[in-house]
């Protein structure tokens, strides 16, 4: 007998001029850079692909920068108006571009393992895991993150130089070396991969030798810059990195810290509202689903080689409505059920309870029985 989970039906897109790192081997994110003279040149591709996809049974996952949405929204608008469905589903994320690709990516080698609520739900969830951000020499263009006149003065100072983070949260610094440990806003679980990008013509020495010191990799990568790397830093004097956990159940923990609830409307699972499939805003009870990640990596990230051992968590069972009392349970007998929905489905509750029969201490709200006789005696009660 097989114990292979069913495949979900989920492809990954992401909407920018932002390539991939590589980082998760073959598992990759369908890039779109949305390149044309017009709104539709640049959307038409997509627009293809989502239809085919669509039309295939598959749902569609689209990713684009926060800081860069309008040509994407107008693609995912124009691919949704085309079908008239809801199998398309548009989320922003506010990350660098790097950080971004590998998100994208990630997401794509768990995609056919979740549902794919459960996938755009990790949206959110994977960048709380990761140290992101740049090295930079000036932020007087710094546009995308929150910086202050003092930083932007400073920035015209020859000696000064900052650290700006993206993940897990948003902030800019000036880059002091001896307190970089001590104000570290996260530090992934060890081992610790770093992945870092910058412009040919920029001078690394000063990110070399503070940045990994602190982290304290076990391997460090060199990629090639990303277009789109100085419209969001604004400079080309930048060192932008990722350092993410190499742990072999970095992603299945990842997975397994979301709580969902499910959509009342298209039934996905979603984190937050309103779901992104079909913009509802009601859901039904809380559910838990357990990642299942392969047993392992089709890359060469030891961060994603195993699948969670973690089952999946009880589901709470509805309790009695006000004024009534359950049924009493009769004792289990014969073997335990088996473990419901390996596929990481959310698994349906249990069946209704029948009519609560009243408490019988209230005689008053008891119904008379049929008697068995055709001249039933009259019943009496005792107070």
């Amino acid at each position: 007998m097989s114990n292979a989970q069913p495949r979900s039906a989920t492809t990954v897109a992401l909407l920018a001029d932002i390539p991939s790192t590589g980082h998760v081997g073959e598992a990759e994110a369908r890039r779109f850079p949305l390149h044309g003279d017009g709104p539709g040149a640049r959307s038409s591709a997509f627009v293809t692909f989502a239809i085919d996809q669509v039309r295939a049974g598959r749902k569609v996952i689209a990713l684009y920068p926060a800081w860069r949405a309008e040509d994407a929204q107008r693609a995912i608008n124009f691919a949704r108006g085309a079908l008239r469905t809801d199998r398309i589903a548009g989320i922003s994320v506010d990350l660098s571009p790097l950080a971004l690709s590998l998100i994208a990516d990630q997401l794509a080698y768990l995609a056919p393992y979740l549902p794919p609520g459960m996938i755009a739900a990790l949206s959110r969830e994977l960048p709380k895991h990761l140290l992101a951000g740049a090295w930079l020499r000036t932020v007087s263009n710094l546009s995308t993150l929150p910086t202050s006149m003092r930083q932007h003065v400073g920035s015209y100072a020859p000696s000064v130089s900052f650290l700006a983070f993206c993940a897990p949260s948003a902030q800019v610094g000036r880059l002091r070396p001896d307190e970089l440990a001590s104000r570290l806003p996260f530090r992934p679980v060890r081992p610790v991969q770093l992945l870092y990008s910058t412009p040919d013509s920029v001078t690394t020495r000063t990110f070399d030798d503070n940045l990994p010191r602190v982290i304290q990799p076990v391997a460090t990568r060199r990629l090639p810059a990303q277009p789109l790397g100085n419209t969001y830093w604004g400079t080309g004097k930048y060192v932008e990195f990722v350092a993410l956990s190499a742990h072999p159940q970095a992603l299945a923990y990842a997975a397994g810290s979301i709580k969902t609830s499910t959509c009342a409307w298209c039934g996905e699972p979603m984190a937050a509202r309103p779901c992104p499939f079909c913009s509802a805003n009601t859901a039904g009870r809380t559910t838990y689903v357990p990642p299942a990640p392969p047993a392992h990596s089709p890359g060469p990230a030891p961060s994603l080689h195993r699948e969670s051992r973690q089952g999946p968590a009880p589901r709470p069972r509805p309790g009695p409505v006000s004024g009534e009392v359950p049924e009493p349970k009769p004792p289990r007998t014969g073997a335990p059920p088996s473990d419901p929905s390996p596929t990481g489905a959310p698994v349906p509750g249990p069946p209704p309870h029948e009519a609560a029969r009243p408490h019988p201490t209230h005689p008053q709200a008891t119904p008379a029985r049929r008697s068995p006789s055709p001249h039933p005696e009259p019943r009496t009660y005792s107070r």
